[in-house]
């Protein structure tokens, strides 16, 4: 009993040293006399957490890629493609089942308690964007419209500092991007477009498959179309010049492979291991010191999250499940531990909600994950040199 008092003293000293400043209801479109009270009395009333139009986090909605005139510092993006898969298709509904998963984020004003930060209630602007439209019969095409309708959102003047030196190669501050996904092939064309703005970038990249794999050996590569896919994209983006050689890093590996020489084949592709079982010796911390020592604090970096790096007790709605992963918490600590990497932007993908339970534990974990990932860039903020200056 005496514990119980004292933590809710502890709590009590805490909401009184932060003040109330971050508890501020959710508005909404919908005056004040749809919430039962005196017409006049002043401001408006929110949807409930199960109605309304799903956004990310109920983020305010824009069609980013219909105008140029909206202003942003991060911004959402899905890529419903899922035609670049080996196994189950079904990551096209991704970027709708993420957005579903995600509407409990903001119940209770965001607060992320571990990382002592709001993401919802600073001074940068965050926008969901929509989805790029995606042909599902054409790969080629749809790599191409992923990769310009990325570059579309990505390049323009962010909302924050947009007058200030940045990490791009032009020397400017952009936005952010995170992309919904869509099955992990995505990743190729987000390099692409990324590589446009600063050029070849450190990857940090979460998954039970190393997806580094030669296209002979990962489908037997018939035709050039088919050699682009789930399990091929780094091995291209390390052929481009996509990737900033020897600071590459994956984490949670834990597939089978042809052999020894799948291993040496990503070390040539510039990429670290470590593998999901590293957990038992190292532990979280371990794994966290591994990635940071690699990747560096200076570089601007990539972040890329296979959601089947989640074991499947906990995240089943995947297109290539494997067994022996990490829990949600363990994924979420680790990316938790990567605060203050210069992210540049991100992409969760492989999320196939077909697969998921009607509890939709993979989509929740998808978008707790992105949660973890939206807060540690708005600790960070503008990519900028110097002070910062809203636009108006």
């Amino acid at each position: 009993m005496f514990k119980s008092i004292a933590g809710i003293l502890a709590l009590a000293s805490l909401s009184a040293a932060h003040g109330d400043h971050d508890q501020i209801p959710m508005a909404g479109p919908h005056k004040d006399f749809w919430y039962n009270t005196l017409p006049g009395d002043g401001g408006t009333q929110a949807d409930s957490v199960f109605s309304g139009i799903s956004t990310f986090g109920r983020l305010p909605y824009s069609p980013c890629l219909s105008t140029d005139d909206v202003k942003y510092d991060i911004a959402f993006l899905g890529a419903p493609f899922d035609t670049g898969t080996s196994y189950r298709p079904g990551a096209r509904f991704g970027p709708s089942g993420i957005r579903q998963g995600s509407r409990r984020l903001n119940l209770y004003g965001g607060y992320n308690v571990p990382l002592q930060a709001n993401p919802f209630s600073g001074d940068m602007k965050i926008l969901d964007c929509g989805d790029i439209p995606v042909t599902s019969y054409d790969n080629e095409w749809a790599i191409q419209q992923i990769e310009e309708g990325h570059n579309s959102v990505l390049m323009r003047r962010p909302y924050t500092d947009a007058d200030k030196a940045g990490l791009s190669s032009a020397g400017k501050t952009l936005p952010r991007v995170i992309t919904l996904g869509g099955d992990h092939t995505i990743t190729l064309p987000l390099l692409r477009s990324i590589n446009r703005a600063y050029g070849p970038v450190t990857v940090i990249h979460f998954d039970s498959h190393l997806d580094s794999w030669k296209p002979k050996v990962f489908g037997g590569s018939p035709s050039e179309v088919a050699a682009i896919n789930h399990g091929t994209y780094f091995y291209h983006a390390a052929m481009e010049g996509l990737l900033k050689n020897d600071t590459n890093i994956h984490a949670g590996i834990r597939t089978t492979v042809s052999g020894p020489s799948d291993y040496e084949n990503d070390g040539y592709c510039g990429f670290e291991i470590v593998e999901a079982r590293e957990i038992d010796t190292i532990g979280t911390g371990g794994i966290i010191k591994r990635i940071r020592d690699r990747v560096g604090t200076e570089n601007p970096v990539y972040l890329s999250i296979d959601i089947d790096s989640i074991d499947p007790a906990f995240a089943p709605a995947t297109g290539t499940p494997e067994t022996g992963g990490w829990s949600t918490r363990e994924l979420r600590t680790i990316i938790r531990g990567l605060d203050g990497i210069n992210f540049i932007g991100a992409d969760i993908v492989e999320v196939a909600p077909a697969y998921d339970t009607n509890a939709e534990l993979t989509t929740m974990a998808a978008a707790d994950v992105l949660f973890e990932v939206l807060t540690i860039m708005t600790k960070k903020g503008p990519l900028s040199v110097g002070g910062t200056n809203h636009e108006l």
